[in-house]
């Protein structure tokens, strides 16, 4: 058996990886031209995904190339600390989330791929294909083909596989949010080495965190109208931080803003698989950011489907396992990002309700046990 998988992100070199353990060949298929390095800031990979990254035999690589980051502290707008709670929970072994470049996850993952002798293809993107009900042709814009047993899709919240399975499938929703971030370097900014300091501001949402050697890790979140996009965001941030405690204002005056784009999830994606294709990771169910969660549920998708296509008589079979065991969970976590992108995004009034009701929440939370369902969650194959 050989799977065509497009995408190579995070999740497309996890599910070929997976997909080789099993002893099934997989080929990846790149839309764009060259490699993702130096692309994206930093992600969380939550303590669930460092599990499911053991049984490709990559965690402590993540581990080395990561700040490890098990705690939040949360505060208002004012500097009234809120609580604090774990991001993630303490795996039996010592396991705690890490916080990754995205280019380092991405570079770690790839070249693990290739070592293992996965093909990658770049400059191929998808534009149709046919399932003849015994193999699956792809169709790349390049004029190019490949054919295989499988079409196994790790394109993205955007993904154009997903659009071809199912015309009617739903498109990717706002979530309200503008989001930038970096890395500043600069030793003067204190802070708890391992501790993401979230602030709910008055108008936007800021978050950092500081590594041993003094650097800044940080990310805002800004509520703003979908196309409402600046020539020079700079003002518009300073202005949505003035009048907040904390370091927000001073920083985004002066770190490089990197790109500030728009985040999306998806609704519920009733579409997974159909004959040969199915979709994984962000393409069946994209969560926010604010779930930490959206490296974690690739990973955990590729350990999955691997497991349910060895295990199953046949790929109908496997995929319907896959999805019967994966959707639940996925869309649980995206319900949860879309809640906590909703208070960052509350407006005068809501604040008011935030602000009294968060210290209750996070007292709750801080027990680990009622996100037990998110992070304490393992995979295996």
């Amino acid at each position: 058996m050989k799977a065509l998988i497009t995408g190579c992100g995070i999740g497309g070199p996890a599910i070929a990886m997976a997909l080789r353990e099993v002893g099934i060949d997989a080929e990846i298929y790149e839309a764009y031209g060259a490699g993702a390095e130096g692309v994206g800031a930093f992600l969380n990979v939550a303590s669930n995904g460092m599990a499911a990254l053991r049984v490709l035999g990559l965690h402590h690589e993540v581990a080395r190339a990561g700040i490890p980051t098990p705690d939040m502290v949360m505060s208002s707008g004012t500097g009234k600390r809120l609580g604090r709670v774990p991001n993630g929970m303490t795996l039996d072994d010592g396991t705690v989330s890490h916080t990754i470049l995205r280019s380092d996850l991405y570079r770690i993952m790839r070249d693990a791929a290739t070592a293992r002798g996965v093909p990658i293809a770049y400059g191929k993107r998808l534009v149709s294909f046919d399932d003849t009900g015994s193999q699956v042709v792809a169709r790349y814009e390049d004029g190019t083909s490949a054919t295989g047993d499988l079409l196994i899709a790790a394109d993205g919240v955007h993904s154009r596989t997903r659009r071809l399975l199912d015309p009617e499938a739903p498109e990717p929703r706002y979530t309200g949010l503008y989001n930038c971030g970096g890395i500043y370097k600069d030793s003067s900014i204190k802070g708890e080495p391992g501790v993401y300091h979230m602030v709910f501001g008055k108008r936007a949402f800021f978050g950092y965190t500081v590594t041993a050697d003094g650097e800044t890790w940080w990310f805002a979140n800004l509520p703003r109208a979908l196309g409402d996009e600046p020539a020079d965001w700079r003002p518009v941030l300073e202005e949505a931080f003035a009048d907040d405690a904390g370091i927000a204002a001073a920083l985004v005056r002066r770190a490089d803003l990197g790109q500030v784009f728009p985040i999306h999830d998806l609704p519920p994606v009733p579409v997974w698989h159909r004959g040969r294709v199915v979709l994984t990771g962000d393409a069946a169910h994209a969560t926010s950011p604010s779930s930490g969660q959206g490296a974690s549920q690739a990973v955990e998708d590729a350990v999955v489907l691997a497991r349910c296509l060895r295990d199953a008589a046949g790929h109908r079979e496997a995929f319907g396992r896959y999805e019967s065991e994966r959707r639940e969970r996925a869309e649980r976590v995206v319900a949860y990002a879309r809640r906590i992108s909703n208070s960052k995004a509350a407006g005068p009034v809501g604040r008011i309700f935030r602000d009294a009701l968060l210290p209750i929440i996070l007292k709750r939370q801080a027990n680990q046990e009622s996100l037990a369902w998110m992070y304490r969650h393992q995979v295996s194959l």
